[in-house]
């Protein structure tokens, strides 16, 4: 078994250091651990991030979903075009608010929303894009907000996988009406659990500061109903120690992907489209045959790997019909992906001599070619 196996090489390898503990320590011994002074300092750095804009610390990446279609006053009647290959919580921010997920296909190369198919699926209820840079592809967003200005539709990113990726030099989070983060342990940088939203619009940015904190700036003079979604100080404060590194730990992370790709020849690599910037928050190759025989000699072989995502978000139970059957979507490429995609280990912390493991373990499972 994998727990067996001293020389296993685990999927991911969350990083906390010294200086994580050191920096929660002195906010605990401070006393202001809640909406503190780290939570605006976290705020401020993160905005270097995303072209400078303004930035909104809470306490997950699916909270940052669900307070931004909150705070643009979506709900019942409103549809949001979502990829249905990602993570639940793309489509249950959408189903929180009460509006609903109208599920589109993926492009193939990058398993992000294919804009083709965001296109033909608008709608006089369709009031927002939801693209999602999976893995840490960033989607097309050029061609993106394209459509959604042709039809005046809100875009907010969902970038829980892609701290620093960017398309044709501009930043994920910089792009929409919004961005959203999550600093969940395993993303290529965390604050133990906590996320981010980053907006150009100041005024978006007040309500989402209201919303987070029971719908007040000042204690007691509630002007909006809100909820209880804030950063601790203590996430804040590990979370500024991460971000001083994620721009060296996005590098060895491009470089393992690099060397990684001119090794493997028993699976397909993935692709990189123009001008984007890949920071390979998963490095997410396809079984070239049968994907269950493939992990298993991969796991046999010390090397972990993991599949995201097994079933669409539209063969969810809760986004299924009162038949038990999903709703009349065409999904080819994402049921392709579901069936396909394995990801190997790529976090920062790997050595060369893991590396070269991974690779020939790759190209043994896969059949080298």
């Amino acid at each position: 078994m994998a727990g067996q196996n001293p020389d296993f090489i685990p999927p991911a390898r969350p990083i906390i250091g010294e200086a994580e503990i050191e920096a929660a320590v002195r906010v605990l011994r401070s006393g202001k651990v809640v909406q503190g002074p780290e939570v605006a300092a976290f705020e401020e750095e993160f905005g270097e991030l995303v072209d400078g804009r303004h930035c909104v610390a809470v306490n997950s990446g699916t909270s940052a979903l669900q307070l931004t279609l909150m705070a643009l006053g979506f709900g019942p009647g409103d549809e949001v075009i979502v990829p249905s290959f990602s993570f639940a919580a793309s489509g249950n921010a959408v189903r929180l608010v009460g509006a609903e997920p109208v599920f589109v296909d993926i492009e193939a190369g990058s398993f992000c929303l294919d804009p083709e198919a965001v296109a033909a699926a608008i709608t006089p209820r369709t009031v927002a894009i939801m693209p999602v840079h999976l893995y840490g592809h960033p989607a097309a967003m050029d061609r993106i907000m394209a459509i959604a200005e042709q039809h005046g539709l809100a875009v907010v990113e969902d970038a829980a996988q892609a701290h620093g990726a960017s398309l044709h030099g501009t930043p994920v989070g910089a792009f929409g009406t919004a961005g959203c983060f999550s600093f969940y342990p395993t993303k290529n940088m965390h604050s133990l659990e906590g996320g981010m939203i980053s907006t150009g619009d100041a005024g978006l940015a007040r309500t989402l500061r209201l919303l987070r904190n029971q719908g007040m700036e000042q204690r007691y003079a509630n002007e909006i109903v809100g909820a209880n979604m804030r950063m601790t100080d203590v996430a804040a404060a590990i979370g500024r120690v991460q971000l001083t590194q994620l721009g060296e730990w996005t590098e060895q992370r491009r470089a393992n992907a690099k060397f990684l790709d001119s090794t493997i020849t028993g699976l397909v690599t993935p692709p990189v489209a123009d001008g984007a910037r890949h920071v390979y928050h998963q490095y997410t190759v396809r079984a070239r045959g049968d994907r269950d025989a493939t992990q298993q000699r991969l796991t046999e072989l010390g090397i972990g790997n993991a599949v995201y995502y097994p079933t669409p978000i539209h063969r969810l139970k809760p986004y299924l019909n009162e038949d038990g059957k999903p709703g009349p979507w065409e999904l080819p490429e994402t049921e392709r992906a579901a069936a396909e995609v394995i990801s190997l280990p790529v976090h920062p912390s790997l050595t060369q001599v893991e590396l070269d493991r991974i690779a020939e373990g790759a190209n043994l499972a896969g059949g080298a070619r």
